[in-house]
């Protein structure tokens, strides 16, 4: 068992050192950056050879840290956050304060909140939301386990955080609902 204080602050250090890191969520292995700094998200693009025009998904810790990515939060997202216990990513229509490179081109941008202790625990402690993409190549299957996610993600990565590597996870990824304009909300993914 490692010591997770240690792991946090170590993958705090990188992520601030705007590095990548390879880590367990909610869902699957994920590539996580500084969502806010806009040449770390270059290097997870770079490093999935993924086209720039496909937005991130960005991981945040709560209702508050979220207010601060978002113009606005509707009140059926809020009662659906609170009430929904799988993996949910929510579409909000405009994102702010963060780069252009980690939206969408129409400026919206996708965000989750982890039910996950490691991810808590690390959004708590780096204060900023965190890249979410899946470790993989652009269009090469999702990793549900760490074994499967190949070597040249993990050469590339700046750190792996040396948890729940020998878990394999659900291999479905996040519901997704998008909410327009107006505030509607339209399931994307269920």
């Amino acid at each position: 068992m490692h010591n997770q204080e240690f792991d946090i602050k170590k993958v705090v250090d990188v992520l601030q050192g705007g590095g990548t890191i390879l880590y367990p969520t909610d869902t699957i292995w994920g590539i996580g950056c500084d969502a806010t700094n806009s040449r770390a998200v270059e290097k997870v693009y770079r490093l999935k050879e993924r086209l720039v025009d496909k937005s991130l998904i960005i991981l945040v810790s709560d209702l508050d840290m979220l207010q601060k990515y978002v113009k606005e939060v509707p009140e059926i997202v809020v009662e659906l956050i609170s009430s929904v216990s799988e993996p949910l990513t929510v579409i909000y229509p405009e994102a702010c304060n963060l780069p252009k490179n980690v939206m969408a081109v129409n400026g919206s941008i996708a965000i989750r909140i982890p039910n996950h202790q490691f991810c808590q625990e690390l959004l708590r402690a780096f204060g900023r939301p965190v890249t979410s993409t899946s470790a993989n190549m652009s269009g090469a299957p999702n990793p549900h386990s760490f074994r499967v996610i190949s070597e040249e993600v993990k050469k590339n990565a700046d750190y792996i955080v040396p948890l729940e590597q020998d878990v394999i996870s659900r291999p479905k990824p996040s519901s997704i609902v998008r909410i327009d304009e107006s505030g509607e909300m339209h399931i994307v993914r269920n």
